[in-house]
């Protein structure tokens, strides 16, 4: 079909088949990582509220000041932490699944970002002495969605640094 400027309506046509803004925008993010730990040792990391204080939040000078996790289907969480500007964030969401030791699901969202909700997958694969995770986290809206990718990837390198001092 030829599209011509004097007429609009093809134009029109095909513009109803476009997605709205909003869903133009969601995105995901998507993370394989090896941890130098064994599957177990990195469950626990992510299961254990005193465990997860130590590497949770992408800011390498944050400080977690609750963590609060009840890891089951239709459990919650809720992890506040601090940043060194003195900034508070609050993250908290529902398990969806939860398969010991290999898969956790649940939903994510920030208490400064009320009503966007996204989800997260967390698979791990024991591989020897070593873990390997494949993260997703996807359904992203909202104003930090853009920053998802990078944070994760520090949050990650602190719980490697985390992992190493276990060993």
């Amino acid at each position: 079909m030829r599209h011509d400027a004097v007429g609009t309506a093809p134009y029109d046509a095909c513009m109803t088949d476009l997605p709205q803004p909003s869903e133009a925008s969601v995105s995901s993010v998507e993370i394989e990582h090896r941890f130098e730990a064994p599957l177990a040792v990195v469950w626990r990391a992510w299961t254990d509220p005193e465990r997860v204080s130590r590497w949770w939040g992408s800011d390498p000078d944050g400080v977690v000041t609750s963590a609060e996790l009840d890891v089951r289907v239709g459990g919650r969480f809720e992890i506040s932490f601090r940043d060194p500007s003195g900034d508070a964030h609050t993250s908290r969401g529902e398990y969806l699944r939860v398969e010991e030791p290999d898969v956790l699901d649940f939903t994510w969202s920030w208490e400064s970002e009320p009503g966007a909700v996204s989800r997260v997958t967390v698979e791990l694969v024991g591989d020897g002495d070593a873990t390997v995770m494949r993260f997703v986290h996807g359904e992203l809206v909202g104003v930090s969605s853009h920053d998802y990718a990078p944070g994760w990837r520090r949050t990650f390198g602190k719980l490697d640094a985390v992992l190493a001092d276990q060993r």
